[in-house]
């Protein structure tokens, strides 16, 4: 194997030192060796009850695999640029159904212009975050803000700088902060059919109009080794989290709302796990908040959200059908019960339950938050007071479900 160069130059010691390493596969080999490790921590966990089960597992780490990849690819701080942080293909951090995810790599010492269109997104927000991932934390300040504190023109278009700290405060100037490390962007969408999607970019000021350099062998290698490091943490964080904020709580129950852990200031969660044996349902009250986002989906115990596009795994309150007493009352079952709020379990007799207000000015009170009670398949229509009213048939169903998949569709290519 030759080591490309400028002509006329001859290989260097270190890059035939690379050569050699190509030659016993010593290029991928750490990120080989990481999907070993990877592969043994899905295979092997204790949560597992069904070939379903695993191969949800196996399909999860072959999106983590795919994802890390890109980001390690994307891992510039020179010249970067937004890429998707967690999607329908390469989930992650029970990714929400509603919102569409971006991040890019920034240097706390350099300067960064941030441009966009807000589209009709009902929140967008941006987030610093500073080294590895810390779960508990709620970041405010410049740490963490949505686009109520940015000047947004009448075309919906923005433009914001992140950077050091300046002498003098200026107006759509954020600051870093010490080990800033990734700039964190979330648009929020609730009618998935009626979306006017946004767009963003970032550009370093010190190196706008330069090109980035030349890739070498060793980059290569360094990028191939920090993807390695990056899987396994993927996955390990990820396998942590139900148990540090979920799998404690009593099953089949929420926590009042509280301030999201890791989240924004601006947005309050209320979770949960559940256990439905079969023939067993739960039947969710929850007021329809005056938030502009409220949203509730289920997760799987992979900690990533279900297939929300082929089957109603998730609602927000323009996707639910509120009672006229001003509730909105959701049926989670494998079995389909005849309504409209039916959160179907896609098999699973286990998973993770999530509720988020977003873009709130007050804390959401306990009085706010959902209710559960958990019933026979039979007696899911003494619980629902407005039965009749939230009934819909099979033709109705499979429209529901068809609006979703267009919407989906349009807004992954929008």
């Amino acid at each position: 194997m030759a080591v490309a160069g400028r002509p006329g130059e001859t290989p260097s010691q270190a890059d035939r030192s690379l050569t050699d390493r190509s030659a016993s596969g010593g290029f991928t080999a750490p990120f080989s060796e990481a999907i070993g490790r990877a592969e043994a921590m899905v295979v092997g966990a204790d949560f597992i009850e069904t070939g379903a089960d695993l191969a949800e597992g196996l399909d999860y780490l072959s999106g983590s695999i795919s994802a890390i990849l890109q980001l390690a690819r994307a891992h510039d701080r020179t010249h970067p640029y937004f890429v998707t942080s967690t999607g329908p293909y390469a989930k992650m951090g029970l990714d929400n159904p509603d919102t569409l995810y971006y991040h890019a790599t920034v240097d706390p010492a350099a300067t960064y212009v941030v441009r966009g269109v807000r589209g009709s997104t009902v929140d967008l927000s941006f987030q610093v975050l500073r080294g590895d991932y810390t779960p508990t934390d709620v970041p405010g300040g410049d740490g963490a803000f949505d686009d109520r504190r940015i000047r947004v023109a009448a075309d919906g278009s923005f433009e914001i700088t992140f950077g050091p700290q300046l002498a003098e405060p200026r107006e759509d100037y954020f600051v870093l902060g010490e080990g800033a490390s990734m700039l964190a962007v979330r648009e929020v969408y609730s009618d998935w059919a009626a979306q006017a999607k946004g767009s963003i970019t970032i550009e370093r000021v010190d190196t706008v109009g330069t090109a980035p350099a030349e890739l070498t062998a060793e980059r290569m290698a360094k990028r191939y080794a920090i993807a390695a490091k990056m899987l396994t943490a993927r996955i390990n964080t990820w396998f942590n989290f139900p148990k540090w904020f979920y799998l404690d709580e009593p099953v089949n129950t929420f926590t009042a709302p509280r301030s999201t852990p890791g989240g924004l200031s601006t947005q309050y969660s209320s979770v949960g796990h559940f256990d439905l044996p079969a023939g067993k349902a739960m039947v969710v009250t929850v007021p329809r908040s005056s938030a502009p986002y409220q949203g509730f989906q289920l997760g799987s115990m992979w900690y990533i959200s279900l297939d929300y596009v082929n089957h109603q795994t998730s609602l927000n309150s323009a996707q639910a059908q509120t009672d006229p007493d001003g509730m909105i009352r959701m049926v989670i079952a494998a079995n389909d019960p005849g309504v409209a709020n039916w959160i179907e379990t896609t098999g699973r007799r286990r998973g993770i339950l999530q509720f988020r207000w977003q873009r709130i000015d007050e804390p959401v009170d306990p009085a706010q938050g959902p209710t559960a009670v958990v019933v026979d398949d039979a007696d899911v229509p003494a619980h629902l007071p407005y039965f009749t009213d939230n009934r819909i048939d099979a033709a109705g169903w499979a429209d529901r479900i068809a609006v979703r998949q267009r919407a989906f569709a349009a807004r992954m290519l929008g």
